[in-house]
């Protein structure tokens, strides 16, 4: 590890702290940095809990921050992986699909489970079922993933045209499928009210079993890179070239298509959708030098929890109660972005 790597490293760190400090002070209830510091002993064990209310305001908004940290750190690894899967810097677990077949398992799962579900969901709580929607939500964004992978590809290579057609193809699908899902609950307000979580995406009310899901399934993904990291880096020049230097591209595919949906699942499981964090951030990452992927994948963890965490916190201190949606923030930035992007590559796309 360099010292660029040390200073990097001690600069995430700071910048994750005060960004979390800041997200816990905010909200509608005031608190001060005593109370917030003494409810945090408090969680641990070193303090006695403040007065009732505050100490669960406290609580709330500790969940709240590592969940934001989480989610953002895993739809960030979840769109470097992508890229490196399809060779395409536009790909994006939003953009292909990842993101709506996993709110589809989301919705699948709620409908099975029944009044249950929405509870679960929205407060926190439940024994076994509480596996069930991370669960079908992986299931549902693998198989909208390997969909996408196979159509998309032809004769080794992932077409931009075919894999931007197939993921809008495969999300307006899931928004039909969910369209119909919610005719059909209307009379069933919690169940509706769950699944039209998922469309806006939401990070309030979030509790110790969000955060566990999302953490765990990140540092699962986060395990794969050393096996992938190198290898993306080769696929770069195609599979035969990479091939013909001793990479599995089946294998390595594989791998990173299973921790792509697992991270993206898992995020939109404790959380919904929020879309584009996972194109925005690897091209932040680029264009500050770290185009390798054996680079660029590491860096995803903290620029992604930093990027979602940070234009949370801006539009809450920004709007005050009149704050939106995480999905629907994510929607007004990377729209926009998603859209240079394509003007930047206009020569390129002149080409499709």
């Amino acid at each position: 590890m360099t010292r660029r790597d040390v200073a990097l490293a001690l600069g995430y760190g700071i910048a994750l702290g005060v960004l979390a400090v800041l997200s816990m002070l905010l909200g509608s209830s005031s608190l001060d940095a005593q109370q917030l510091f003494g409810g945090l002993g408090a969680m641990l064990g070193l303090a006695e809990p403040l007065e009732r209310n505050a100490q669960a305001i406290v609580e709330l908004r500790v969940w709240r921050a590592i969940c934001t940290l989480g989610v953002g750190a895993s739809l960030a690894l979840s769109g470097g992986m992508i890229q490196g899967m399809f060779r395409n810097a536009l790909a994006s677990p939003s953009l292909i699909g990842v993101t709506g077949g996993a709110s589809l398992g989301a919705a699948f799962a709620i409908l099975a489970l029944g009044g249950y579900a929405p509870r679960l969901v929205l407060e926190g709580s439940g024994g076994l079922e509480a596996f069930a929607i991370p669960f079908c939500s992986f299931v549902m964004a693998l198989a909208t993933t390997a969909l996408v992978a196979t159509i998309a590809s032809a004769r080794g290579r992932a077409s931009v045209t075919t894999l931007l057609l197939v993921g809008i193809a495969v999300n307006m699908c899931v928004a039909g499928v969910f369209a119909a899902i919610q005719y059909l609950t209307l009379e069933e307000w919690e169940v509706s009210r769950a699944i039209l979580a998922w469309t806006f995406g939401t990070l309030d009310d979030r509790k110790g079993l969000h955060c566990a899901t999302v953490l765990l399934a990140l540092a699962l993904a986060t395990l794969s890179i050393p096996f992938v990291a190198r290898e993306l880096d080769l696929l770069k020049g195609g599979e035969e070239d990479a091939e013909s230097l001793g990479v599995d591209v089946a294998r390595t595919k594989r791998i990173a298509l299973v921790s792509a949906s697992l991270s993206a699942s898992a995020a939109v499981a404790v959380a919904g959708q929020i879309g584009f964090v996972g194109l925005v951030v690897p091209h932040l990452i680029r264009l500050c030098g770290a185009g390798s992927y054996r680079r660029l994948l590491w860096h995803s963890l903290p620029v992604g929890a930093l990027f979602l965490l940070g234009a949370d916190v801006l539009q809450r201190f920004l709007l005050g109660d009149g704050a939106l949606q995480p999905g629907v923030m994510m929607s007004l930035v990377g729209g926009p972005f998603f859209l240079f992007l394509l003007i930047r590559s206009r020569r390129e796309v002149s080409t499709w």
